[in-house]
């Protein structure tokens, strides 16, 4: 059986449940909660949920919502969306989260890394790392929904967060995003090559081939995605599914 995993995200603006390209021109797909009672209908094994907006809005993701979605969901679960203190991760899990996904805030205080992961274990800390290329082709992590770049390199940037006791690291292909046209299978390789942490393959992800590709392509342990989960046919009209369990562990 593989131990490989395959994991919706789910986009979350003011309650709704959204998806875009390039992490931009979102729109409005349906009801978080009415997917995921399909998501339990089909036995996912995980779900992740981030707030685009919590960031922007010097907010973080709103904990009633969270509980709703704690209440509904059958599977272990991660949250992430302006999450930046030990309090906050705190009433999270206490909620019924399993996992808390860092962005922004690692980038800027790479140190509370290191504190929530020996406040909560590394197993409950994950680092998402949204990242695409500058001028010169460098591979460069973005913060704010990719509207500002830093100076992090991506591939340092993700050593330093394994470092820090992330227990598991999320990369994320802004110009990959929503485009279905496969993984950034050269830097997940790279990624997963240089740490010693489990890492996530995020954006690109289009049909199974893609994951199938990932798989053998690289050492990532997963992969996540959201189009592939949310939308069906050439027109993107909205029909969330899941691939079998069969299918899973024949890739």
């Amino acid at each position: 059986m593989s131990s490989f995993r395959i994991i919706p995200t789910l986009l979350l603006k003011k309650g709704g449940l959204v998806k875009g390209q390039s992490f931009a021109n979102h729109k409005y797909v349906g009801d978080p909660i009415n997917a995921v009672r399909i998501f339990n209908a089909k036995e996912v094994d995980e779900l992740f949920f981030f707030d685009i907006e919590s960031t922007l809005n010097g907010e973080h993701i709103d904990l009633d919502v969270v509980s709703k979605l704690a209440n509904e969901c059958y599977m272990p679960f991660a949250v992430g969306g302006g999450i930046n203190s030990i309090d906050l991760i705190s009433r999270l899990i206490e909620l019924g989260v399993e996992k808390v996904v860092i962005n922004s805030y690692a980038i800027s205080e790479p140190d509370f890394i290191k504190e929530a992961a020996e406040t909560f274990g590394s197993q409950a800390i994950v680092v998402c790392i949204d990242y695409k290329s500058d001028k010169n082709g460098l591979k460069k992590v973005f913060l704010n929904s990719s509207t500002k770049e830093t100076d992090y390199d991506a591939l340092k940037f993700a050593k330093l967060c394994s470092e820090m006791g992330a227990g598991e690291l999320v990369l994320n292909s802004i110009e990959k995003d929503g485009m279905q046209n496969g993984f950034d299978i050269d830097f997940i390789k790279k990624v997963s090559d240089l740490v010693s942490v489990p890492v996530i393959g995020g954006c690109g992800a289009g049909n199974l081939s893609h994951f199938k590709s990932l798989k053998l392509s690289t050492n990532a342990s997963a992969g996540t995605g959201g189009s592939f989960f949310v939308f069906h046919g050439p027109l993107n009209a909205v029909l969330i599914s899941y691939p079998k369990k069969s299918e899973i562990n024949n890739l």
